[in-house]
């Protein structure tokens, strides 16, 4: 499925998916008790609502790749992996070990049902995001990381399913991903710890905004247009906003999610000193043949990043703000 593809779906918008999402609204947070006997009965209130229960504590868990990760660094090792690209290439894995863990999907909605069932997974982790600023859940639909509503119904039959909301804040994003860890059994104290070096890299980060004042783009192109991020409606640039951040923003109050331009009027989003182009699409040699863009001052000042959005959970952002932080150091106003 095409990048933009998986976006209309999750963001019920006309535009391609980032790897990324959409979002709002809070979280409910989990209820199951961390470090229960694994005997015993396990239960959990997913962010839609829904309230899972199974007569063991899960151990073998199937997930999405975004929330793979968060568990990832909790401790938590899925045994199966699904993705939104290539989970083999996908550089968020680096610092982990995945290699007991079956890829069954390096596509968007694209499960391998069987493979995923001979895993014999005790919980399958997706996601969900919201329609609109208000924070709407599309309840009747799809969750994010699935194809339809016909293949969500397959994965239910393979094991309970609990989704995380990627939406409003993207501090209520980690929590709610902190709190699926703790229930499969993630330590508290390694929980905090990690906060720790995240508090550490969200100070680097507002350090280097305040010291650079320099304006980023995040981006995603295709063949299409040019798809820029609204900031306060994706929970990762949310969170680097309420750190300082200045992302480009012409329409705050325009349509959920993006500024979508066509390469015919691509010139109007020509603001940003820095361009974070989503790794799903076009990369800095595409931009440059697009006549239109190619005298973007970023672009002609090779001010241009591949950008592929962290997870939201401590370490993946810890990470991912220091390198925007270094970024901001190192470039120039234009």
């Amino acid at each position: 499925m095409p990048a933009h593809t998986a976006l209309r779906r999750s963001a019920r918008l006309v535009i391609p998916v980032l790897a990324l999402a959409v979002l709002a609204g809070c979280s409910t947070g989990g209820t199951a008790e961390p470090g229960a006997d694994s005997d015993a009965e396990w239960s959990f209130t997913d962010d839609t609502g829904t309230t899972v229960t199974v007569d063991h504590q899960p151990e073998r868990i199937a997930s999405y790749s975004d929330y793979a990760l968060g568990l990832l660094s909790n401790g938590i090792e899925p045994v199966a992996l699904f993705g939104r690209f290539d989970v083999a290439s996908d550089e968020r894995f680096d610092d982990y070990d995945i290699s007991d863990a079956a890829v069954v999907g390096n596509n968007y909605g694209e499960i391998d049902l069987e493979a995923l069932a001979e895993t014999a997974p005790d919980l399958i982790v997706v996601g969900i995001y919201p329609t609109d600023r208000e924070g709407t859940l599309d309840l009747e639909g799809a969750y994010y990381g699935v194809a339809d509503v016909e293949q969500q119904e397959q994965l239910e039959k393979i094991a309970p399913v609990v989704a995380i909301e990627v939406g409003g804040k993207g501090s209520d994003v980690i929590e709610s991903s902190n709190a699926l860890a703790e229930a499969l059994g993630a330590s508290e104290e390694d929980i905090a710890a990690a906060k720790e070096t995240y508090d550490t890299a969200a100070a680097n980060l507002t350090a280097a905004a305040e010291e650079s004042g320099l304006e980023v783009t995040q981006m995603y192109a295709d063949a299409d247009g040019v798809y820029v991020n609204k900031p306060k409606d994706d929970p990762e640039t949310e969170l680097y906003d309420s750190l300082g951040v200045n992302f480009t923003d012409a329409n705050p109050d325009g349509d959920f999610y993006w500024d979508i331009y066509s390469w015919e009027n691509a010139g109007q989003m020509m603001t940003g000193d820095i361009l974070l182009v989503n790794v799903q699409g076009f990369q800095e040699k595409d931009l440059l043949a697009q006549p239109t863009f190619a005298s973007h001052p970023a672009l002609a000042a090779g001010q241009v990043y591949s950008w592929n959005q962290a997870a939201l959970d401590y370490a993946s952002q810890a990470a991912h703000m220091d390198e925007l932080a270094e970024i901001l150091r190192t470039a120039n106003p234009l």
